[in-house]
């Protein structure tokens, strides 16, 4: 049985061409193949250049995960939803669309320690990988570090400048910076080098009340937040330790 070639699926081609850059294939495919006798082919065409697509958005993937440096298997599936807010949880779906890249809003997730944040950032940064998003994952301690060694090489700007590449900054735990004059310059700098432009997410164990620990002046401070809050959704993940929990389970077998 023959399949129709519908208007649909033309315009379908038209952008799957138009992705893969091919402007004439664009022009010119479906009119020669009309000339030709050859419309029952126009289906097949369209299969072969979707299968061409999934490939590629499949690569594009393996890329974007390698460079992510993201823990493995910490994804939604191993996302032990039970111990999270409802709240937090129905959010952290909302934004795994990527909706938000596209604003250069900002994630902030708050907790002590054992809350799930980790997980959930990075949960939240594999699924935005799947939908082709770029994605870095680091402890915010050793990109300060980075950033230090490129400032101390004169190359800071440079550094800032590869990171854009990155739709979304995953600095993990911003409470462990070590608090140095130098360390504090440069944590500011970054996040006022992507402020309205790319997005942040980041994972703390401070509230906004106790972030003079880390950036020492209360001016850098407020300066900071009021980048950050913005534009900005901000999760709160209280319960107890799922670690505390999982030493007393430990203790009980013992």
């Amino acid at each position: 049985m023959t399949t129709t070639f519908t208007p649909e699926m033309h315009t379908r081609m038209r952008e799957l061409l138009t992705r893969f850059k091919l402007p004439t294939l664009v022009s010119e495919v479906v009119t020669r193949f009309n000339k030709a006798g050859h419309d029952a082919a126009l289906p097949t065409l369209l299969e072969v250049l979707e299968a061409e697509s999934d490939e590629r958005g499949h690569r594009r993937c393996e890329r974007l995960l390698k460079a992510s440096h993201l823990p493995p298997g910490k994804t939604f599936d191993t996302l032990d939803e039970a111990r999270l807010p409802r709240p937090v949880l129905v959010k952290l779906r909302e934004l795994s669309d990527g909706e938000f890249l596209d604003r250069a809003d900002n994630v902030l997730c708050f907790g002590l320690p054992g809350r799930g944040k980790t997980h959930a950032a990075a949960a939240l940064g594999h699924a935005l990988i799947e939908r082709g998003r770029s994605v870095l994952f680091t402890p915010t301690f050793r990109l300060v570090q980075d950033l230090l060694a490129a400032k101390r090489d004169l190359a800071l700007p440079r550094a800032l400048h590869k990171l854009d590449v990155y739709d979304l900054l995953i600095l993990d735990d911003i409470g462990y910076v070590q608090q140095s004059a130098d360390e504090i310059e440069v944590l500011f700098t970054l996040m006022a080098e992507r402020y309205e432009r790319r997005s942040l997410l980041i994972t703390s164990n401070l509230v906004f009340g106790e972030w003079d620990r880390i950036f020492k002046n209360p001016m850098t401070t407020q300066a900071a937040i009021d980048r950050l809050v913005h534009h900005s959704a901000i999760l709160e993940f209280n319960g107890r330790s799922k670690r505390a929990e999982d030493a007393e389970e430990r203790a009980k077998r013992r």
